[in-house]
């Protein structure tokens, strides 16, 4: 079947439907891998060698996780907090569901951004930091945060992103989205029009986020 325009147009509510499923699954796996994943990429840090909460211990224990997770495959992760998404949201099919597994792969992805970023601040400002009498939470927030925000903007993006992709995976095992509607409508039905509709989408998605949280981190970044 070739692309069709007026079977587009009868598609359109569908086509709506999927895409603000998408924007409710990366929007709710974005907020917590920031509210979970951000304590965690500082942590990382700042329980580094020689730094002022010099913990291996904690840093080897929380590499560790970060790392397993990173490293499972999104779809096993998928299948495998099956369990988990039940006993949270009473169901495994949907997007509130699917944003289960997207939060639980976007939180150590997210972390390790974030400690990246740190690691790009020059340690003499933390150093002078300590010499003035500064706290740890001083230094965390006035010094570390406010240095390494255009980066750690910059890994927002990337996340974001990176969630299209995943929550578009997602619909394979009816966890909603445009995904989900590639799957049942353009792969099963072999309709060509509704998988170039749902490409032409996700590329514009990604484009516009990229352009906007590139035009956010250089608004930011004061070096």
């Amino acid at each position: 079947m070739a692309f069709d325009f007026n079977h587009l147009i009868e598609l359109i509510p569908d086509i709506n439907t999927a895409f603000f499923q998408t924007i409710y699954m990366i929007g709710i796996s974005l907020l917590i891998a920031i509210v979970i994943g951000l304590p965690i990429g500082i942590l990382l840090y700042v329980t580094d060698k020689e730094l002022f909460w010099e913990n291996r211990t904690v840093q080897n224990v929380l590499g560790f996780i970060v790392n397993m997770v990173r490293s499972i495959p999104f779809i096993i992760l998928l299948v495998a907090l099956i369990p988990l998404t039940k006993a949270l949201v009473g169901t495994t099919i949907g997007p509130t569901a699917a944003s289960v597994s997207l939060s639980v792969a976007a939180i150590p992805f997210f972390a390790r951004i974030v400690e990246t970023a740190l690691r790009e601040i020059d340690k003499g400002v933390i150093e002078a930091a300590i010499a003035a009498g500064a706290t740890p939470w001083m230094i965390i927030k006035d010094v570390l945060l406010l240095e390494a925000k255009s980066g750690i903007i910059s890994g927002i993006t990337l996340t974001l992103i990176s969630l299209i992709g995943f929550s578009a995976m997602a619909g394979t095992v009816g966890g909603g989205g445009i995904g989900d509607l590639a799957i049942r409508f353009g792969y099963y039905r072999y309709d060509n029009t509704i998988m170039i509709a749902t490409v032409v989408i996700l590329i514009v998605l990604v484009q516009v986020i990229q352009l906007l949280g590139d035009f956010i981190s250089k608004a930011v970044d004061k070096r």
